[in-house]
């Protein structure tokens, strides 16, 4: 039983650290494959096998509601504390090579979410293409800013210049 106990309370902790959960079923991958897949996310997730009713239980205690139906079968779980985009990303093609793991759904953004969305999640663009996009905007703008500041003050010269060359002749 302290086991049992002690099992709830280190899933507790890790629902409780996690910026997202995705939940997949294992069902027939093998200890070698499910050794890829770990290493695969280990930078954004830590993926774990669980056993349904203790991870309902600590889901519960972490106020995580409405991931029971998703609890079924040989379930495992990434908890993601890194860019839950990449780890999506990552479960996705690992899917794709190893057909035997199943998108199951998850927790992310402070609600539930099914295999569709995990997979939309993993259409996003990750955090750091996102922020170099929006760096290159910034960029641009700043550059075109400073043209904006800079005609008026070289069209001002010309005319100057013109003048001056007016008044000369």
């Amino acid at each position: 039983m302290a086991n049992k106990e002690a099992s709830v309370a280190e899933l507790t902790g890790l629902f409780q650290s996690s910026t997202a959960v995705l939940l997949t079923e294992y069902r027939g991958l093998t200890v070698a494959q499910l050794k890829e897949l770990r290493k695969g996310i280990r930078a954004d997730a830590t993926y774990a096998v669980v056993k349904n009713t203790l991870t309902k239980i600590a889901a519960a205690k972490a106020g995580i509601n409405g991931l029971d139906d998703q609890l079924a079968g040989p379930s495992a779980i990434a908890f993601v504390h890194g860019d839950a985009i990449n780890v999506a990303k990552s479960l996705r093609a690992f899917a794709k090579a190893n057909p035997l793991l199943v998108l199951k759904g998850g927790y992310f953004d402070g609600r539930v979410i099914d295999a569709a969305e995990v997979n939309k999640l993993a259409d996003l663009e990750s955090r750091e293409v996102l922020l170099a996009k929006f760096a290159g905007a910034a960029k641009a703008s700043l550059f075109g800013a400073a043209y904006l500041f800079n005609a008026p003050l070289s069209k001002a010269v010309r005319t100057v210049d013109a003048l001056r060359a007016k008044q000369e002749g």
